[in-house]
């Protein structure tokens, strides 16, 4: 008589819980966090958060998010949502239209959508056009406040 075989069901490959199929973290817009958040990978914030936050990925703050720190740190940010605190990407940095930001953001390149509320310095560098002193590189710096 033939004894009867048990299989384990098959399983899904293992990844994080919080992780969706694109490989980036989410924190979901009932949560609410206060502390430091740090991580590898891409973050998209569409919660509360009150803390500092540094990924070494894209960060995200979405729309009807919530952000207040001392020092949020990423690859690159878009800005949806709500941020105070300041801001150093070693990529760009957008402003998407009703994002509203206070605090100071440093960046290789800002974008500034029409509708985005900015209060704050930005630092990023460009090249000056051929008028205003040719192709060199150049460190630019603006104090900006008010609604763009």
């Amino acid at each position: 008589m033939a004894q009867p075989r048990t299989t384990a069901p098959d399983r899904a490959p293992d990844r994080a819980p919080d992780r969706n199929r694109d490989g980036e973290a989410r924190i979901g817009s009932a949560a609410r966090i206060r502390g430091r958040i740090h991580g590898e990978g891409n973050l998209v914030i569409e919660g509360h958060v009150h803390g500092d936050v540094a990924v070494r990925g894209d960060l995200t703050i979405a729309e009807g998010a919530t952000v207040s720190s001392q020092v949020i740190e990423a690859r690159a940010l878009t800005i949806a949502g709500e941020l105070e605190g300041e801001v150093n990407a070693s990529g760009p940095v957008t402003l998407a239209a009703g994002a509203r930001v206070r605090g100071n953001v440093r960046g290789s390149a800002i974008a500034i959508d029409e509708g985005a509320r900015f209060s704050g310095r930005l630092d990023c560098e460009f090249d000056l056009p051929p008028e205003l002193g040719g192709a060199s590189r150049t460190e630019g710096r603006a104090r900006v406040a008010g609604r763009r």
